[in-house]
């Protein structure tokens, strides 16, 4: 058992040897440390990502802040969870999945409107116009904003095989969010909402006989052990968005948060280009594994647009009318209003 200043009070040991162990324990905590939870494994481009991040912390920092990454939910905390759990300071930092919290934020879920994003240079957009409301989100719940990195091309990986939406008619899907699940159930799907951490278990029990997610998570969770096909549907983007509790962020000095935050605001565009590999090198993976890829064909995915398209209005209901501002900024951009 480790005694720090503080235990060695209450539990009854004098002053004196409080004070005499001060010098050694001044010495111990000359470097913050904080402690950063996710859910994703070692393998997985976010929890790199976050651990060259951290590394990186330290260097610029001179050793003043050290981050240690805790992966694959080793620290209790689900998805869902990771919003709160950094308000309450349970945990100092968190790689929180944005799409995940929108029980706490409906607005955080903008990115999973369905056909919404096509691709990252869109995100971008949709980002831009996004960001200040989510960094107001973020005070609400008493954390900053340290940088966000998108998941990847999004795929639905199943058992079968057609090349008709009705082909998968009935299917029970596992889905991350609400959102994802009123897609799927527009679709004809079953959607089931699980955390990440249970997904694997729900597919070996025959819980659900479908994923909703990217190639990553599919290489994460070895879906070739359950499922033969993923089809490319890109149907929605979501991002992970580092966050640190205000109360800790309070305490790092001046030069060493602009320090961190300078950082941040360079590793981020090698960020999303380490996503954008990671799908080219997960489908690989995927079919090396023994799944087929299949490219979702025109009728089909045109099928898929029209089925969820009175999504958006739904989203929007949920989010109020900031919502419906930012996407039509974003639209407007993109020549599409």
């Amino acid at each position: 058992m480790k005694f720090g200043r503080r235990t060695a009070l209450k539990a009854g040991m004098g002053a004196g040897v409080a004070i005499l162990g001060a010098p050694a324990i001044v010495k111990a905590q000359a470097g913050m440390k904080l402690d950063l939870s996710t859910v994703w494994p070692d393998g997985n481009f976010h929890t790199k990502n976050c651990k060259l991040f951290a590394e990186e912390v330290g260097k610029v920092t001179n050793g003043q802040v050290q981050i240690t990454v805790h992966a694959g939910g080793s620290l209790g905390y689900k998805g869902p969870e990771h919003l709160n759990a950094v308000r309450d300071g349970l945990v100092q930092m968190a790689d929180i999945l944005n799409i995940q919290q929108v029980g706490e934020a409906p607005l955080l879920g903008i990115e999973g409107v369905p056909f919404l994003v096509a691709n990252p240079d869109e995100l971008k957009v949709l980002q831009k116009y996004a960001m200040p409301e989510f960094v107001k989100i973020a005070t609400k719940y008493n954390q900053t904003i340290i940088y966000t990195v998108p998941w990847p091309t999004q795929y639905i990986h199943a058992k079968v095989k057609t090349d008709k939406l009705d082909g998968l008619k009935g299917l029970k899907i596992r889905v991350p969010d609400r959102q994802a699940g009123d897609m799927v159930n527009a679709l004809g799907m079953v959607g089931v909402q699980i955390p990440w951490g249970e997904t694997v278990p729900a597919l070996a029990s025959g819980a659900v006989v479908g994923v909703t997610t990217s190639s990553v998570s599919g290489v994460d969770g070895k879906f070739w052990e359950f499922l033969k096909y993923f089809y490319r549907t890109n149907h929605v983007w979501s991002s992970q968005i580092v966050t640190i509790n205000n109360d800790t962020w309070k305490k790092i000095s001046a030069t060493n948060q602009k320090a961190i935050m300078d950082l941040a605001a360079k590793l981020q565009p090698q960020f999303w280009q380490v996503a954008s590999d990671a799908d080219t090198t997960s489908s690989k993976r995927l079919v090396e594994g023994g799944m087929e890829l299949i490219e979702v064909p025109p009728a089909m995915l045109k099928e898929m647009r029209e089925k969820t398209v009175g999504l958006e209005k739904a989203f929007t209901d949920r989010a109020g009318p900031v919502s419906v501002e930012i996407i039509a900024k974003y639209k407007k951009e993109l020549g599409r209003s």
